[in-house]
């Protein structure tokens, strides 16, 4: 039996998380999936009940799962606290090792219309961001910040960087044998050691063409022309930055999921879209994000692949028959949409 650690987390979390898990329940029967749920508080709603958004047993139900599912975190009732939610996250994807996030934009067409891009230029786009986790600037040390001065360290070890650069050439061996790999190497030491690193790495694939973007450079190709990208391998802060705005490609950040891998421990699949706490509450959030984590929790941990063929064939057919929530343009409500999901389904 697997086991599966849920963490529902803040805002429309606890909405998606159930939207999601009932679409897997549905999936169970006809696949043979045997599997155990296991919910934890995780972010802004474990720092209300034990002061730290990770808390000790979070943490150890993660390191023992099979799989970790979260929904989102944050708000701005914590923007003030000790510790924010945000850390949590943090401190999770250090202590599991998490250093590859894998970020896929495809865009179906029934959403083509939705994008604020002409769809000549979009349709088709079908993509990886692959994003190293544990490094950069958001783990360098020393940092400081007083009143007339801030620092923070950008570090990146060979070691580091050759593991991010073979996940995103294995990827690239399974799609269209294209990695882009994006740095700022005109300028950065870290950045002339990323691009040597993937010249290194790049002899161990003969089969993958490799191709070098400096980020400004790849921050507007993916407007201009998001076509021409496969696989693309950046460092933690560039992909940060660069798989939000391919996030807008699609029209919503609704409809995107994520993996971050590990070298040893479970894998983590969570939606791309925050909180929204605005619309916490409402049974209008879109669930679609959540539903496609939980497709490549099946497809990458579990190696279900007919499992999650038919549930991201499902959700096309039921776009494609109208159900669709705010953030699409239409009025299904989160139930309504997760019911006809699995009507399609059975």
């Amino acid at each position: 039996m697997k086991k599966i650690v849920a963490l529902p987390g803040d805002g429309i979390g606890p909405e998606i998380m159930d939207a999601g898990i009932q679409v897997l329940n549905q999936l169970t029967p006809k696949y043979g999936l045997d599997y155990k749920i296991e919910r934890y508080d995780f972010g802004g709603c474990a720092i209300d009940s034990t002061g730290t958004p990770l808390p000790k047993t979070t943490l150890k139900a993660c390191q023992e799962a099979d799989a970790i599912l979260l929904g989102a975190i944050g708000g701005p009732k914590w923007s003030n606290a000790p510790k924010r939610p945000e850390q949590g996250l943090l401190e999770l994807r250090k202590n599991l090792g998490l250093f590859a996030n894998i970020r896929p934009v495809k865009i179906s067409k029934s959403l083509e219309a939705l994008s604020p891009l002409k769809s000549e230029r979009i349709r088709g786009v079908d993509f990886i961001i692959v994003r190293e986790l544990t490094g950069g600037i958001y783990f360098g040390e020393p940092r400081e910040l007083k009143k007339e001065r801030a620092l923070d360290t950008c570090l990146y070890t060979r070691s580091e960087i050759q593991r991010i650069m073979r996940q995103a050439f294995n990827i690239a061996r399974t799609r269209k044998k294209k990695v882009t790999s994006v740095d700022k190497a005109n300028v950065l030491a870290t950045s002339k050691l990323w691009r040597e690193v993937a010249e290194e790495v790049a002899k161990e694939f003969p089969d993958v063409k490799l191709e070098h973007q400096l980020v400004d450079s790849a921050a507007m190709l993916l407007i201009q022309n998001p076509k021409q990208f496969d696989v693309i391998v950046t460092e933690n802060l560039f992909g940060d930055i660069l798989s939000d705005e391919a996030s807008v490609i699609p029209g919503t950040l609704g409809v995107l999921p994520s993996a971050s891998h590990s070298e040893k421990n479970s894998s983590l699949y969570e939606p791309i879209h925050g909180s929204a706490p605005d619309i916490a509450g409402k049974n209008s959030a879109n669930p679609l994000s959540m539903i496609f984590s939980i497709s490549m929790m099946l497809r990458e941990s579990f190696k279900e692949y007919s499992a999650a063929e038919e549930l991201e064939a499902a959700c096309e057919r039921v776009i494609e028959k109208g159900y669709t929530t705010k953030d699409l343009g239409g009025k299904t409500t989160t139930t309504e949409f997760v019911q006809a999901l699995i009507e399609e389904l059975k």
